[in-house]
């Protein structure tokens, strides 16, 4: 997918270095259609450049900074210099993200998808979302709920949720802690088990996976796996939560910590 309309000034943008001049280079945009950009030699890199190529090359890929574009004399000023190495990582890598999101678009609705469809239902996405690529991650990670507030049909959202669930790697982060139930009644060991059920939950996120396990009594561990840290602090202070709840209205008590206990090391 590549953008009908022109850069705005200040953006970086992802080029191809097309021909080297001894004035400046000329890059073509890859992120927009028939767009060609020219970085002045002053504008290569910093300090006395006595030749450009010792810079840059032909078919290197570049990342620039858009420093004015003039639609009427159809000119875009670049300045390759003015992009730090972070700046330059990090755009490299979301134009690598959107070369993916590009090519799950095409396998959730065919190769010979119309240029029409492709546009609907990708502005559809980018309404909600920043990028195409932070849809379809979203997609594979809470499914169609993602989606519920996009302007697409069952058939589309559910292209996309499958094609996310089977190409997109989600990253996922684990947390653990730690809960120590006791329960003074006769029956306490069943208020306990109860405890430990609650902790569990009967409708946990389906990106969440969460897991309750005997370390030693008095204590459990509960670990979380989500796909971010938010995430996955929430659910395990809430599956403490929910066992403190249950073993406190049997009349036993609950504590939460991080850290296992020393002496059961």
């Amino acid at each position: 997918m590549k953008y009908s309309g022109w850069p705005d000034s200040g953006e970086l943008v992802v080029g191809k270095v097309d021909e080297i001049t001894d004035f400046g280079v000329f890059v073509d945009l890859e992120e927009y259609e028939d767009k060609r950009g020219l970085c002045h030699i002053s504008e290569v890199a910093s300090g006395w450049i006595k030749n450009v190529r010792d810079h840059v090359r032909e078919g290197q890929t570049v990342v620039a900074k858009v420093l004015e574009v003039d639609t009427g004399s159809q000119q875009i000023d670049l300045t390759i210099k003015d992009v730090n190495e972070h700046q330059r990582k990090e755009k490299i890598q979301e134009w690598k993200n959107e070369q993916k999101a590009d090519k799950w678009m095409s396998i959730a609705f065919g190769e010979d998808v119309s240029d029409d469809e492709y546009g609907a239902v990708a502005n559809a996405v980018l309404a909600e979302y920043e990028t195409l690529y932070d849809g379809f991650e979203q997609a594979a990670i809470h499914g169609t709920a993602a989606l519920e507030d996009v302007d697409l049909d069952e058939d589309e959202v559910e292209a996309i949720v499958q094609t996310a669930r089977q190409n997109v790697s989600v990253p996922y982060v684990n947390v653990t802690g730690y809960v120590d139930l006791r329960c003074p009644t006769g029956d306490g060991v069943d208020h306990i088990k109860d405890a430990l059920k609650a902790a569990e939950g009967d409708d946990v996120p389906e990106e969440i996976q969460l897991e309750v396990t005997y370390v030693g009594a008095p204590e459990y561990r509960i670990k979380v796996r989500a796909p971010d840290y938010k995430t996955a602090e929430g659910a395990l202070e809430d599956a403490a939560a929910r066992a403190e709840d249950v073993i406190e209205a049997a009349g036993g008590t609950a504590q939460f910590h991080r850290e296992r206990h020393e002496d059961d090391e």
